[in-house]
């Protein structure tokens, strides 16, 4: 963003032409964007971090012994996994509107603390019966983190800024596979301490550690702009200007009711935003969960594998990061979703075809895990700041990564250990989520580009 006395910011007519916006002479903008970048985003990306960890290290647990010591037997693993996904989708929305309601700050450290302390129960459950509680309850608890803090991210930043600020959020999700992997191989060592396995210690320090963190949480997370004390009274009147400027009014005073909920499901967008998600999200989920289980069928003891399991999720982040740039550098989405999805497409295709060649399999795991990184936050951030104010971002967000969450569902069914190392039925269907992907997208690029041709002088133009 300009300095003071730098060239003006800018915002964007109906046709997606550059418009300059008049900038107050005594706000240095750079600098006030920094500032709000460092209450905004460290914070909300150590709870996404830990909520990602927390749901996904059954996947680590399950190398440690978890199945046994529980005597799960079929497809009980997969329904357990299955089953947070079911409360995470119905609360969704509703996550949405409590936020509003109770503001983000207290929401979220509230969610956090509820899934850490669900989490540390899990590590003591001793049946099939008690997994499956803890796992649904964990749904409810997170069902209202992610969806949350990619709503808030959207109220603070204008739209061609706002691509690598959720790439940077979302690459916690790729720094949570890679930590949790780090992690699990260095808990594994606890394996038999004080009568516990190493599976339910995994569990129980993953899940304190959350609970620590959520209680400084509640003191560190930021409201939405227009209850942001800690910005000076120019400095927030400058931001909601902005925002305006580049958006259109917030509606911040507008109350997000059911009946709203309805009237959004009038535009067929929000359909679009949901199926764009929905396939991509049959891999990712199949990957969070089962990178530690594709790497073993190469050969590599327990520890090893937590550690080469490592490898894709660092080679995400990194190319999503370059990915997001170069988008809001070119001001452009969606060529680099399709790109980002081909990438995909090349490497589920390795995965499916190459069984004998461990360096060969591996380059595929890592191709498939860097386009399905760099493109879902592209997914996410498209359709969020396509939407209008609070209760548009509040509903479409909540929609868009409710029902795109049902692809876990899917997922988990998607890689049973009988079918190990082939795994013809995950990478199937992650073949198709990809190609739905790219025809979601597709359809609602052509969409945003006609509602851009029907829209006034006056209306702010839908991003493409």
């Amino acid at each position: 963003m300009p300095r003071q006395g730098s060239r003006q910011s800018e915002s964007y007519d109906e046709k997606g032409e550059v418009v300059p916006v008049r900038e107050t002479p005594s706000i240095d903008e750079r600098r006030l964007l920094f500032k709000i970048d460092i209450h905004v985003l460290p914070i909300i990306t150590l709870i996404y971090v830990l909520a990602f960890i927390d749901r996904v290290n059954i996947g680590n647990a399950v190398l440690f012994g978890l199945p046994d010591d529980l005597h799960l037997r079929g497809w009980e693993l997969n329904a357990a996994l299955a089953v947070f996904f079911v409360s995470y989708v119905v609360f969704g929305v509703p996550a949405n509107i409590l936020m509003k309601k109770t503001k983000p700050h207290i929401f979220l450290s509230l969610s956090m603390f509820s899934f850490g302390f669900v989490m540390i129960m899990q590590g003591l459950v001793t049946t099939y019966g008690g997994l499956v509680t803890t796992r649904f309850l964990m749904g409810i608890f997170e069902a209202g983190v992610y969806p949350g803090c990619f709503y808030l991210i959207g109220m603070w930043y204008v739209r061609m800024e706002a691509q690598k600020r959720f790439s940077f959020f979302f690459s916690s999700v790729s720094l949570a596979g890679a930590f949790g992997g780090l992690l699990a191989s260095a808990i594994g060592n606890m394996d038999g301490l004080r009568g516990y396995r190493a599976w339910r210690w995994i569990f129980i320090l993953e899940g304190l550690v959350t609970c620590v963190c959520a209680v400084l949480a509640f003191f560190l997370i930021v409201d939405f702009p227009e209850d942001g004390k800690w910005l000076g009274e120019e400095e927030r009147d400058f931001v909601i200007k902005r925002l305006a400027d580049d958006q259109g009014d917030s509606g911040h005073g507008e109350k997000l009711t059911w009946r709203g909920v309805l009237n959004a499901f009038k535009n067929w967008n929000l359909i679009l935003g949901g199926l764009m998600y929905f396939g991509p999200a049959i891999s990712g989920y199949g990957l969070a969960y089962f990178i530690p289980s594709i790497v073993s069928t190469y050969g590599f003891s327990p520890t090893i594998t937590q550690l080469y399991s490592v490898i894709p999720w660092v080679a995400g982040i990194c190319f999503s990061m370059g990915w997001a740039y170069l988008s809001d550098r070119l001001r452009s989405r969606f060529p680099f979703l399709v790109a980002g999805l081909c990438l995909a497409l090349a490497g589920n295709l390795v995965l499916f075809t190459v069984h004998d060649n461990k360096e060969v399999g591996m380059a595929g795991l890592v191709l498939y895990t860097m386009g399905l990184v760099a493109t879902t936050p592209i997914q996410v951030c498209w359709f969020a700041m396509n939407l209008k104010g609070h209760a548009e971002r509040g509903i479409g967000t909540g929609w868009q990564l409710g029902f795109g969450s049902i692809a876990g569902i899917v997922g988990t069914f998607g890689f049973p250990q009988k079918d190990a190392p082939r795994y013809t039925l995950g990478y199937s269907l992650g073949l198709g989520g990809v190609i739905l992907g790219l025809l979601a997208g597709g359809t609602y690029f052509l969409s945003c580009r006609r509602d851009n041709r029907k829209r006034g002088v006056d209306a702010k133009a839908l991003v493409l």
